[in-house]
C-alpha cells in the first residue's frame, strides 16, 4: 500500500476536492482505497459518504492515532471519517510520539488490505499533520494562485515543525514531494501573472505531465467541481455537460498524480525535499 498525504498550511485551497477526485479515480480503476480524514471540518468525509461509494471504517480518524489496536472493516473503499475529537489531540503533548507511532503501526497492519491510502490533513501545523507525513510515501500540496499561498510554499518546505525537509530528515526519509498543484485556476490576467510567478520561483516543485514547457498539472476553477463536492457526486458521472467538460480538463493531472503514487519509478520532476 502506498500512502499519499495532501498538505498545505493554508485552508480553502481545494485540498479536499483534490483528495476526493483522487480517491474516486483510484477506486474506479480497481484499486483498494483507504481514505483518512484528519481535518475535523470533514470536507473529505462528507462528499465520500454522500457518494455511497465509500464504506464507513467503523472507527473515526482520531482513533487511528489514539488506539494502538484500531481495526477497520474489510471493504475495498473505506473511509475513516473526521470528527471533533481530532481537535483535542494537539493539546495532549505527552502523547504526540505515541500518536505518530500508532498511526504508523496502523498503516502497517492494513498494508495488505489496500493499494493506496489517501490522507487529507488540516491546515494547522499540528500532530495530525506530523503523524501523517511521518508515515507517508508521498505528499501533494494543492495551492491557490495568490501571494499568500505563494509565500506559504516556503513554510511547506521549511517549517521548523512540519516542513517537508524536517520530516524527511528526522522522521521519514522515504517521503517524496510529488509537487505543487495549482487549484481553482482561472483564465484571467491576474491568475496568469501569478501562474508565471509560481513557475519562475518554483518550477522544480511543479508537476510536469508532458514534454512541452506549459504541460504542468493544475485544477481549473469550475462550478461543477464545487457541485460534485456539495452533492457527493463523482464528477465524471454527473449528467451536466459542464461536469464532463471539467473532467476532461482535470483528468490528465489526476491520472498523472495517480501514476506516480502507484508506480514509484514513474518519471516526475520534483525538487529534493
Amino acid at each position: 500500500m502506498k500512502t499519499l498525504v495532501l498538505a498545505n498550511q493554508k485552508g480553502g485551497v481545494g485540498k479536499s476536492a483534490v483528495a476526493c477526485l483522487l480517491a474516486h479515480h483510484f477506486a474506479q480503476n480497481g484499486q483498494r482505497v483507504l481514505a483518512v480524514d484528519f481535518d475535523h471540518q470533514g470536507n473529505f468525509s462528507d462528499p465520500l459518504m454522500k457518494s455511497g461509494r465509500a464504506t464507513d471504517a467503523g472507527v473515526t480518524a482520531d482513533r487511528l492515532l489514539t488506539d494502538s489496536a484500531a481495526q477497520l472493516t474489510g471493504q475495498p473503499f473505506v473511509l475513516a471519517r473526521a470528527c471533533d475529537d481530532l481537535l483535542l489531540l494537539e493539546r495532549q503533548h505527552v502523547m504526540h510520539t505515541p500518536f505518530a507511532r500508532n498511526f504508523r503501526a496502523f498503516l502497517a497492519r492494513v498494508d495488505r488490505s489496500f493499494d493506496v491510502c489517501i490522507v487529507d490533513t488540516n491546515p494547522n501545523p499540528d500532530i495530525r499533520v506530523i503523524s501523517a507525513l511521518a508515515s507517508a510515501d508521498y505528499v501533494l500540496s494543492p495551492i491557490q494562485l495568490n501571494q499568500e499561498a505563494l509565500d506559504g510554499v516556503r513554510g511547506l518546505m521549511m517549517h521548523p515543525r512540519v516542513g517537508i525537509r524536517k520530516i524527511k530528515a528526522l522522521l521519514n526519509p522515504k517521503l517524496e514531494l510529488i509537487g505543487l498543484l495549482p487549484t481553482m485556476v482561472e483564465a484571467n490576467p491576474f491568475q496568469r501573472a501569478n501562474f508565471r510567478q509560481v513557475i519562475e520561483r518554483y518550477l522544480g516543485l511543479m508537476i510536469k505531465i508532458g514534454d512541452r514547457p506549459g504541460d504542468l498539472a493544475s485544477i481549473p476553477k469550475r462550478l461543477a467541481i464545487a457541485e460534485a463536492q456539495a452533492m457527493g457526486e463523482v464528477l465524471w458521472e454527473m449528467k451536466k455537460t459542464a461536469a464532463r467538460d471539467a473532467w476532461k480538463e482535470i483528468q490528465p493531472s489526476i491520472a498523472w498524480i495517480a501514476s506516480i503514487v502507484l508506480k514509484p519509478g514513474a518519471e516526475h520532476d520534483v525538487a529534493a525535499a
